[in-house]
């Protein structure tokens, strides 16, 4: 996903005049042929994250539209305070893509990692949260984010579905399977686990690419048709980061919700993307455990 978002980026610096692109040292060298062809709308700022929102911040004060891109923990988390005091207080939009996701930088420790961004970003109004699990999404939501002027976050991943399941990077939840017993939504490159997971269960599953904001027509109109109102929620960061957008769309009607996800307790053991996936649940054996005790309590 991170080499799609650098090609269609340089793309687009050719035909938006507004677009500008800022980096903080990390894939700096992807946009080695757009920084030659736009040198003042290209900015490297090195190892400086607070001072790359800052930046992005004034970038939109002066009517530019800037991209701000660094590893997720970098780019959310450390400079947090400028995310919500340079963009959201100065009532300005940005577009900040991050990669890396929860682990999938296993090897480069806890500093890398960053399971808490997508819940952390909600606490601020406005945000369009992408959560694309295809290439072909990430390039579409995009597109479509460099046309406007509000605050979006693009959030890729090394993992990936084998085909793209949200048409066009559409917004909003698509139904991939129907079933009476629960409704299960997969978040971004979850989605091919939980498919797998759920085979043979008599189960709806959604899918979300864009989790901010949250669908809650398409929710409340699938579990119309089913008895119960059993949700769970299969999100590919910390756990239960949309139980309250859940909660908020079916406050008139009695439901259970099971929560999947990353862990709060930490995993200190490097490892690779997929052990930290099998140790936090996420692997398609795990979830197919959890979900099958849920339908069964």
């Amino acid at each position: 996903m991170r080499e799609r978002f650098a090609e269609v980026t340089t793309d687009l610096l050719g035909s938006h005049e507004r677009l500008s692109v800022v980096t903080a040292d990390l894939s700096a060298r992807l946009f080695d042929e757009a920084r030659a062809a736009h040198p003042d709308r290209v900015i490297n700022l090195g190892i400086r994250e607070q001072l790359l929102i800052g930046v992005a911040g004034g970038l939109a004060l002066a009517g530019m539209r800037p991209i701000a891109h660094s590893f997720a923990p970098f780019l959310i988390e450390r400079p947090f305070e400028q995310i919500k005091l340079d963009l959201n207080h100065q009532g300005v939009g940005a577009i900040l893509v991050s990669a890396g996701a929860s682990y999938d930088i296993a090897g480069g420790g806890r500093t890398h990692q960053s399971p808490g961004d997508v819940a952390l970003l909600s606490t601020l109004p406005g945000w369009t949260i992408h959560v694309p699990g295809h290439p072909d999404e990430a390039e579409a939501q995009l597109r479509t984010a460099v046309r406007g002027d509000d605050p979006v976050y693009l959030r890729l991943s090394n993992q990936s579905n084998a085909r793209p399941l949200a048409p066009g990077g559409r917004p909003g939840f698509h139904v991939l399977r129907r079933g009476g017993a629960a409704t299960v939504l997969a978040v971004g490159p979850l989605a091919d686990s939980v498919l797998a997971a759920t085979e043979g269960l008599d189960v709806t599953v959604l899918y979300a690419a864009t989790v901010r904001p949250f669908d809650a027509a398409t929710l409340r109109a699938v579990l119309a048709d089913q008895p119960e109102a059993n949700v769970v929620l299969a999100e590919p960061y910390l756990a239960g980061t949309s139980a309250a957008e859940v909660a908020e769309a079916l406050v008139d009607r009695p439901h259970r919700l099971l929560s999947l996800g990353v862990a709060r307790d930490e995993v200190r053991g490097y490892g690779t993307p997929r052990q930290h996936a099998i140790a936090h649940g996420l692997g398609s054996a795990g979830m197919r455990l959890r979900i099958t005790r849920f339908l069964a309590a």
